[in-house]
């Protein structure tokens, strides 16, 4: 991976990856040394979502345990980096000016979606971030303009970090089966790596009609909207690459993209 300006989709998985090791784990662990170190890192989380565009602004976002069922050991983990309220403006400045109103949360945390990606890949919490939602009831092509309103500031080294998951369907997991892939799962993971490295924007902004099994890998759209965040802030002409391919749990594509500017 280069050191140029890059925004990255990350499958973040079960929150619980952070306690395993398996080749995703790894994979987190390295990539905040692979990548140009951000000014900043803008987390799209999957699990944060808001009928509109929402930013958080919190100077010292809390570490949210948002899930049950674990190791008591995942919920005394904390990820401690200070917020970015300075970039949050930047961020309602941007969006506003391409006519996408944002609201400002001064109290929203960062969930398993952001802190659990960003403790692996930077794990000295000493960089500032924030979280920007996603909007579930809108489609691809508003998240790829959301995106695209952001490029300004990811052209300045401030990292659009897209988490979400390349399949997403928890109903057809098999639990602790990291050795097995669903057929319909490796069928959508192939058909995505193939349309986002031939930089295909249009065939995945109707990845819905076109994508194989696309209501099975993503029953709804949530976690994979990020995805088209990170894409519209490369820019146009955006080449994306998979930095990483594997799956958890059976049928959990970890699949990870940069893209870039061509």
């Amino acid at each position: 991976m280069t050191n140029a300006p890059t925004t990255l989709f990350v499958s973040h998985g079960s929150p619980g990856l952070i306690l395993e090791d398996v080749p995703a784990t790894r994979f987190l662990r390295q990539l905040g040394a692979a990548v140009a170190r951000p000014k900043a890192i803008i987390a799209v989380s999957a699990h944060w979502m808001t009928r509109g565009p929402a930013v958080s602004a919190a100077a010292r976002p809390e570490t949210v345990h948002d899930f049950y069922g674990f190791p008591q050991q995942l919920y005394e983990l904390r990820y401690p980096a200070p917020g970015a309220p300075d970039v949050a403006k930047r961020v309602v400045d941007v969006l506003g000016a391409a006519g996408i109103p944002v609201a400002v949360d001064p109290e929203q945390g960062l969930d398993h979606g952001a802190w659990v990606p960003a403790l692996m890949a930077w794990p000295a919490a000493d960089i500032p971030i924030l979280q920007l939602a996603v909007q579930p009831y809108l489609d691809a092509a508003h998240h790829v303009a959301v995106g695209r309103a952001l490029q300004p500031l990811a052209a300045e080294g401030i990292l659009v970090l897209g988490s979400g998951s390349a399949t997403h369907n928890l109903r057809a997991l098999v639990r602790g089966r990291h050795d097995v892939v669903a057929d319909w799962a490796q069928r959508f993971d192939d058909w995505l790596v193939e349309t986002v490295e031939a930089g295909d924007v249009e065939a995945l902004l109707d990845w819905k009609r076109q994508a194989p099994m696309a209501a099975m890998a993503h029953p709804t759209d949530e976690h994979f909207l990020p995805l088209f965040v990170a894409l519209g802030a490369a820019g146009d002409g955006m080449k994306g690459r998979a930095l990483h391919r594997s799956f958890t749990h059976g049928a959990l594509s970890m699949t990870s993209f940069a893209f870039a500017a061509s």
